[in-house]
Order: C-alpha cells, then sequence, then structure tokens
C-alpha cells in the first residue's frame, strides 16, 4: 500500500508461472483503470459491445477444436464416419432398388432395407453428438 498501485511490481515479486495472470490482471487494471477498479467512470453502458448470440458466445469450434490436435483429429474422424454412414445407407438402398425381385429374398430385402434405415439414423445421431460436442453445447444453470 505504501508504493502505491502504479509501483505494484516494485512492492510484489511473482516467481511463479501459475501467478502470471495475477500479472496480467494487474498489467489490464493499469491500462484500462489507472491500476483502480473504477468502472463507473471509464466504463458505461454506452461504450460497452453489444452482447454476442448465445451460439457465438459458446462456440467450442473455433475457441478450441481448430486449436487442439486431439479433438480436431476426433472431429475428422467422426465426420468422416459421419458421411461413411450416409453412403453405406445410400448405397444399400441402391442396391436394393436395382436387383430384381427374384434375385433376392424379401427376408433379405428386407434385412437390407433395415439395416440402412438404421445407418441412415445413426449418421443422423452422430451429427447432433458431433454438433454438441465440438461446436456448441449449450449450459443452463438453472437446470443443473
Amino acid at each position: 500500500m505504501n508504493v502505491g498501485p502504479s509501483n505494484w511490481q516494485k512492492a510484489c515479486f511473482v516467481p511463479t508461472e501459475a501467478d502470471a495472470y495475477v500479472t496480467g490482471l494487474r498489467m489490464w487494471l493499469h491500462k484500462y483503470s489507472g491500476g483502480q477498479i473504477n468502472w463507473g467512470r471509464k466504463f458505461s453502458a454506452s461504450t460497452l459491445l453489444p452482447t454476442l448470440p448465445r451460439e457465438q458466445l459458446m462456440d467450442r469450434y473455433w475457441s478450441h477444436v481448430v486449436n487442439c490436435k486431439s479433438c480436431s483429429c476426433a472431429y475428422k474422424s467422426l465426420n468422416a464416419l459421419e458421411v461413411i454412414l450416409q453412403v453405406i445407407s445410400i448405397v444399400s438402398i441402391g442396391i436394393v432398388a436395382a436387383t430384381k425381385h427374384r434375385l433376392m429374398l424379401g427376408t433379405t430385402r428386407n434385412a437390407v432395407v433395415a439395416m440402412a434405415i438404421v445407418f441412415f439414423v445413426a449418421s443422423r445421431w452422430l451429427a447432433h453428438f458431433i454438433y454438441k460436442n465440438f461446436h456448441y453445447h449449450d449450459y443452463n444453470h438453472v437446470i443443473r
């Protein structure tokens, strides 16, 4: 307190890496509010930026997935799996449509169509899973 808020670096020694956040906060306070928490005069509702939409605010893709090697690898793999499931679904329906009724048994035909439906539903679920975990996941504190 004797040194004052502008010379806090001389009064304190912050040797650990964990103290970097404290140093960053102190530098931010020095730059924007003269070393004091004096937001009433410096910031008003007219100077603040408008609030971003919730999806943009909670976006995980650009803030984390792009920069994280394991998350980006998982994201690419899951997207490839989604496309593969859709292709298998469409190809199996095409095979059923292209074959003659005499060449394929009715139970086999029904099994292939059921498999195509299951694969398509799995691809849609996977798309939702990818969006929820890698792009946007809303968090409501009231519910949880």
